[in-house]
């Protein structure tokens, strides 16, 4: 009896395995700390909360590339776990592709959409 131990594997899906792993919860602690900092925020501002508090909020330069870098690493963290769906669930390359080319178009257009709005208050 012998057994084939030089046969090759096949790696197929969306297996990028610790870079990936690692950047979901980094990202997840990122938008866990903003969170608190923004609720911080609001239960310590006086008066009833409106557009003039969250507008004072948001008004700091601090504040909006805060918020900036976490509505990135919102974004990238939607592009991995969409990405890897698409990969493991979606079998036909081109539609793959095509879902994948959509994600990333309507994710820039987010990005643009979010420094539009941070910039202008």
């Amino acid at each position: 009896m012998s057994v084939n131990y030089g046969a090759k594997r096949i790696v197929v899906g969306a297996h990028y395995g610790l870079r990936d792993w690692l950047s979901q919860r980094v990202t997840g602690a990122l938008m866990a700390i903003f969170t608190i900092i923004l609720l911080a925020q609001v239960i310590f501002s006086r008066g009833p909360i409106g557009y003039d508090i969250w507008a004072g909020i948001f008004s700091a330069q601090w504040m909006k590339v805060l918020t900036f870098v976490v509505i990135a690493s919102i974004l990238y963290h939607v592009w991995v776990g969409m990405r890897d769906i698409w990969m493991d669930y979606v079998q036909p390359v081109g539609i793959r592709l095509a879902l994948q080319i959509f994600t990333i178009v309507w994710l820039v257009g987010c990005a643009g959409w979010a420094i539009q709005v941070l910039w202008r208050l």
